[in-house]
């Protein structure tokens, strides 16, 4: 069992490498415009989960990820040869979605803007009910006292 940290360091190595030879191993015209974002190592550095993002629409993205999923033993096998360690990780490449979720949450922030917006125009012009400050004062226990003392 290897310590975090090696596994850190073997998932950054894996990073480097996959990312500066990607298009040459990968010498196809359809690979699109590809980010390697993130590389988790397990462990026992037996798997490594390879994130990335491709720049383009949902066929591109497609056409990307069955290239990345057909020369995967290549990827592999470079991995090996830059690593120098006993046993080489399976490689498994994932689209990673959190382009996705910092769009869907910029959607969320702009329409939470706008109902604010919509609140403080509505509250513009609006005015108390009732006394501007319904708190009860010190001046204000005074003038109970005198209203006692007059009663009485």
């Amino acid at each position: 069992m290897a310590d975090t940290g090696r596994a850190r360091k073997v998932a950054e190595r894996i990073k480097d490498v996959i990312a500066e030879n990607l298009q040459s191993v990968i010498k196809d015209p359809d690979l699109g415009f590809l980010t390697i974002t993130d590389v988790r190592v397990t462990g026992d550095l037996q798997h490594a989960s390879v994130f990335y993002t491709v720049f383009g629409d949902d066929d591109q993205a497609a056409r990307t990820a069955r290239l990345l999923t057909a020369n995967t033993g290549r990827l592999r096998s470079l991995v090996g040869k830059h690593l120098g360690i006993r046993l080489t990780p399976t490689l498994e490449f994932i689209p990673d979605a959190l382009p996705d979720s910092a769009a869907h949450l910029d959607d969320l922030l702009k329409v939470a803007r706008e109902h604010d917006a919509q609140v403080a125009a509505s509250a513009a012009g609006a005015v108390y009910a009732g006394d501007a400050d319904p708190y009860k004062h010190d001046e204000d226990e005074n003038d109970d006292v005198d209203a006692e003392s007059v009663r009485s």
